[in-house]
């Protein structure tokens, strides 16, 4: 099976977590996504000075500053002078956020040029990357590909919404691994022998690895991030 079928089949049962697919493949079209969201779930209409504002305050390069961002209740001033009390996610009240899944995002900053297998969002902000890899690779190249992307010079989680991201999840269909993102490079960085490997593989109660992707869906991304 190839990577896209792989791909397709998890977008599928996704979709029957009654995970909804957005049409979303370039930058322009998620910021839109994102405004859309901030402003239902905020009850506000931004003007064009202030999205663009609110933009520049919120993505940072800094991945612990963004986890405080996304989970506290921020403040920025609009064009007449007034403060704006908003949130990126209702952490009190779940059913008013908004989840959404992506694939195949496109994303060009700086000197980079990056391709985003599958993306989870939370009112329009990316919080979960999974990126697949045939049954013929190990996940752990899924991993490096990841690693590399963060390494590269202005990447997009540097420099766009991307910056929010909690979460990676890496598998081949039958192997899935995931680890968390953070501020330093060498807790992801992938040694010659792969040892001290910063990821951990999901088990269910009983301590069992739940290892298949379409288990781990079930089991893991719905549970934890989605009341169905």
């Amino acid at each position: 099976m190839n990577e896209q079928q792989i791909e397709q089949d998890l977008l599928t049962k996704l979709s029957d977590l009654n995970i909804p697919i957005a049409r979303i493949s370039r930058p322009r079209q998620a910021g839109a996504n994102f405004r859309e969201k901030f402003e239902l779930l905020n009850r506000v209409h931004l003007t064009e000075t202030e999205f663009s504002r609110l933009m520049e305050k919120i993505v940072t390069p800094d991945v612990y500053m963004a986890a405080r961002t996304l989970r506290e209740r921020n403040s920025f001033e609009r064009d007449d002078g007034t403060p704006l009390n908003y949130t990126l996610v209702n952490i009190k009240d779940w059913c008013k956020n908004t989840f959404e899944v992506i694939n195949q995002l496109r994303i060009n900053t700086d000197n980079s040029y990056h391709r985003y297998d599958v993306i989870l969002l939370i009112n329009g902000v990316p919080v979960v990357q999974i990126e697949l890899k045939t049954l013929a690779l190990s996940p752990r190249r899924a991993m490096q590909q990841i690693i590399d992307y963060k390494n590269d010079p202005g990447n997009g989680y540097t420099k766009t919404l991307l910056c929010f991201m909690q979460l990676f999840i890496v598998s081949n269909q039958i192997d899935t691994l995931y680890f968390a993102n953070n501020n330093s490079p060498p807790l992801l960085a992938v040694n010659a022998n792969e040892r001290f490997l910063p990821y951990c593989r999901f088990a269910s109660e009983d301590n069992n690895k739940i290892t298949q992707l379409d288990r781990f869906a079930e089991k893991f991304l719905a549970s934890v991030y989605w009341a169905k």
